[in-house]
């Protein structure tokens, strides 16, 4: 079997599992966040935090809560660092320095997870369990929640309530989370993965040197890593590394993972607002945008020109052996297309274009499918704006799911996806401006500065995955990635919260003849051009410095 026939039957059976889990799933998370049940537990956890459930809140309220639970976790996460030296399991650890705690707080808590450390030499067990891997629950909860809100305002009308927070993150988490994830573990430990809290290990000579391993809670943090589109490896080599990543079919598990929930999500959508072919068209623009994604990925890195790569039967370099081009490339789109960030290989040994496209699918905005919560809220924004377009188009009231598409809702829309690429392109600008950030660049020219614009796309959006080659633990991209990232995550939550707000309090619409049929493959269409050209049009300046001139050069 030829490597690209293999790549190929792997992704159809990826596509067919998606499919089974779809309705399943889709339709359980609706019925999770509808419900008005508590189970014991959670009216335990209510009790503990002082919470009342049953407590509709209004979106100012909504955004108070998700603020203040995560501003409390990023001081828990960056004390228990700081405090690492004198905890117990901490295998001998030094405490991390304030910039890397700093930064690491803020990347698990936003969902990002970049990490600019090597994690087998710098997080004992401690920090790992009870701080990383919890907040990899806990922050993909917050995303989740936050869609859930969106898509209530959708459904609710005359009414500026959106459920309420601390139910939501509670729900997600024990009903959802903890028992994909355990699943998922079982899963990877029956297939090789370590899960243990051993200490360090030598295991033999390496280059005139010893070489050491450590062991740990490895398979069930890789099961929340890819559940919850989180991605902070145990080790530095993340899922290329055998420790977390035994074979092929853990590879190709683990892809399913992290895609699951937000292609899952939109079932949930279409549940909730009463209409499931709504849920199918942001499925269908999704899916096509990832599918477009993963073939341009496969052919740039089968076919690409030169005669090594040519006798290889692809571009090799930087990918895991064990998983091949087919799979890497599966992967690197799958990562980078969600707020995942977990790699299997390293894209900055990508060729040109293929590390382009792995920068431009975390330009679109992770929606395709997106980020536990933050891919569906992200999409419906789109939505938003690309029903805006067709009014204009028409001359007539935009409308979206029954709700009037007016100024307040189109300026709301608006800042929300203008705030991404500024952060994006002011703090790579200033990196390449500045004297010092350069030097922590491994390549100069075209891939030089893509190293910088990855690592900004990646942190703004709250991906994490790093290019490679760029050495981003200095004080200077410690500060400014943990700045992008609190900035990234949060401050569109608060245009998405008052969108939410501003739909719900509205009378419904009723359908006419001229109104837009939002659940046709013609607004599908519209709704892929309408993302293309708006990520198109304001990146193309930069990926043209960057991967375009690396591609077209090579």
């Amino acid at each position: 079997m030829g490597p690209v026939l293999a790549g190929v039957l792997q992704l159809v059976a990826l596509m067919g599992a998606l499919a089974l889990a779809y309705i399943p799933l889709g339709t359980y998370m609706a019925r999770v966040y509808s419900s008005d049940k508590h189970l014991r537990v959670e009216k335990w956890i209510y009790r503990g935090i002082g919470a009342d459930p049953d407590t509709e809140m209004n979106w100012p309220a909504y955004l108070r809560g998700v603020l203040a639970f995560s501003a409390v976790s990023v001081l828990f996460l960056y004390l228990l660092q700081r405090l690492q030296g004198v905890l117990p399991g901490s295998l001998g650890f030094d405490s991390v320095d304030p910039a890397q705690s700093f930064n690491t707080a803020v990347s698990f808590v936003t969902n990002t997870n970049w990490q600019s450390y090597y994690g087998e030499q710098t997080m004992g067990h401690v920090v790992q369990t009870a701080g990383l891997a919890v907040q990899n629950f806990v922050s993909a909860a917050v995303g989740i929640a936050v869609a859930v809100a969106l898509v209530r305002g959708f459904a609710r009308s005359r009414t500026g309530e959106l459920g309420n927070f601390w139910a939501d993150l509670v729900r997600g988490t024990l009903r959802i989370l903890v028992p994909g994830a355990a699943l998922a573990a079982i899963v990877l430990v029956a297939c090789g993965a370590i899960q243990n809290f051993s200490g360090i290990h030598e295991v033999g000579q390496f280059m005139g040197g010893s070489q050491q391993w450590n062991g740990g809670a490895v398979a069930s943090q890789e099961a929340i890593k890819e559940f919850g589109t989180n991605g902070g490896g145990y080790f530095n080599a993340n899922s290329a590394h055998p420790f977390e990543n035994p074979t092929p079919f853990t590879n190709l598990f683990e892809i399913f993972l992290l895609l699951v929930i937000p292609f899952a999500l939109t079932r949930t959508f279409g549940v909730m607002v009463g209409s499931v072919k709504q849920g199918y068209a942001i499925l269908a623009t999704m899916f096509t945008i990832w599918l477009g994604f993963v073939a341009l990925m496969m052919w740039t890195e089968f076919a690409h020109h030169g005669a090594a790569l040519q006798a290889a039967g692809g571009a090799y370099e930087g990918k895991e052996i064990r998983f091949g081009v087919g799979s890497s490339s599966i992967f690197a789109v799958s990562t980078t297309l969600t707020s995942t960030g977990a790699v299997d290989s390293f894209h900055s040994s990508f060729t040109g274009l293929g590390g382009g496209i792995t920068i431009l699918g975390m330009q679109l905005g992770e929606i395709a499918p997106g980020g536990t919560g933050s891919g569906l809220y992200g999409m419906l924004i789109m939505a938003v704006i690309a029903v805006f377009i067709a009014g204009l188009m028409v001359g007539r009231t935009p409308e979206y799911l029954g709700k009037k598409i007016g100024a307040r809702e189109i300026k709301l829309a608006a800042c929300y996806i203008l705030i991404t690429p500024a952060l994006v392109l002011v703090f790579t600008a200033a990196s390449m401006a500045l004297p010092t950030p350069p030097h922590s660049m491994l390549n100069s020219g075209a891939h030089g500065f893509s190293e910088v614009l990855y690592a900004f796309t990646s942190a703004s959006n709250n991906n994490g995955s790093a290019f490679a080659g760029l050495n981003a633990n200095t004080d200077w991209f410690n500060t400014m990635t943990g700045l992008a990232m609190l900035l990234g995550r949060f401050l569109p939550m608060v245009f998405v919260l008052a969108l939410a707000g501003s739909l719900a309090e509205q009378r419904p619409v009723p359908a006419t003849v001229g109104t837009l049929r939002t659940e046709k493959p013609l607004f599908t269409g519209l709704l892929v051009g309408a993302i293309l050209i708006i990520t198109g049009l304001t990146y193309f300046p930069a990926l043209a410095l960057g991967p375009l001139a690396e591609g077209l050069a090579s």
